[in-house]
């Protein structure tokens, strides 16, 4: 930790100052931002790779902020990838809906997978791919909709684990559960 404003992070040689946000009563903790950062997301999606289950045959993450991670993830195992959405848009048809206990941010939640790509994940081996793990309410619903769905959960991986999650997920980095 550099300052109280910041958390210093290094994946494959590349550093970011994480800053540091306030949550509710829970106090400050660092955010990651992978968003619009394409030199640390190709870091941490290189670092991910080894952490992949070989029996891996779908990846599925969550809007907004794990895009660029399942896409940069993707594009080096060749594997498909498919995105769950946290709002129903008007294109969706019969999607399947979980929702989730608790958001990090103190905010309940509601997933959303098209039908269109629900079949995607049918009898398929999945992971479930995101930046940050807590609680692991999230991919506890997501490992739902990949039941639902018809396929198999092998696997969790996340870039950077904040908490103490309730899945077994492998991870990169450790981060502090308050600043």
């Amino acid at each position: 930790m550099t300052n109280s404003t910041t958390y210093s992070v290094t994946v494959n040689g590349v550093t970011r100052e994480l800053p540091s946000i306030q949550v509710g009563e829970m106090g400050r903790v660092p955010l990651v931002e992978l968003l619009g950062d394409f030199e640390f997301t190709n870091a941490v999606a290189d670092a991910l790779v080894p952490l992949l289950p070989e029996n891996a045959q779908v990846l599925l993450s969550v809007s907004t902020s794990s895009i660029p991670l399942a896409h940069a993830v993707s594009e080096r195992k060749k594997l498909p990838y498919v995105i769950v959405r946290k709002k129903r848009r008007t294109y969706m048809r019969q999607p399947l809906i979980q929702e989730v206990p608790s958001m990090t941010l103190g905010v309940n939640e509601t997933l959303w997978l098209d039908s269109r790509h629900a079949t995607r994940l049918k009898g398929q081996q999945v992971v479930i791919l995101t930046d940050v793990v807590v609680s692991g309410g999230t991919q506890e619903a997501l490992a739902k909709l990949v039941e639902r769905a018809g396929g198999t959960v092998c696997g969790y991986v996340s870039g950077f684990k904040q908490g103490d999650p309730r899945v077994a997920v492998q991870y990169l980095v450790e981060l502090p559960k308050v600043l």
